[in-house]
């Protein structure tokens, strides 16, 4: 069986803010500024260079078109808290449901 490799994993930070910017077709500034108003934090290589991984990837990509579609980046970062917190409830919400159909069997 072959292990899991590290791109298999979507938490994986792998790609370099250049890339990233590439990619997006967005400035490094941009991204700077993202992790500066802790929009998104990517993880940091051992000389402290920002590390993205595929699911960051997907935030930024999230962040950007509501910055086209005008929201400051306060407004984006509470959206994104809530967006988060909307995803704890509902796997709550399903959580409390398996158990509750659990036991009425």
């Amino acid at each position: 069986m072959m292990s899991e490799l590290p791109f298999d994993d979507e938490h994986a930070p792998l790609y370099s803010l250049g890339q990233v910017a590439e990619m997006l077709q967005v400035q490094h500034a941009f991204l700077r500024r993202l992790d500066q108003h802790d929009v998104i934090s990517p993880s940091r290589s051992s000389g402290g260079q920002r590390r993205y991984s595929r699911r960051d990837i997907t935030i930024v990509q999230h962040v950007t078109r509501m910055t086209e579609e005008g929201m400051t980046l306060i407004a984006i970062r509470r959206i994104l808290e809530l967006e988060r917190e909307l995803a704890d409830v509902r796997r709550q919400l399903d959580e409390t449901r398996s158990r509750l159909n659990g036991e009425r069997r």
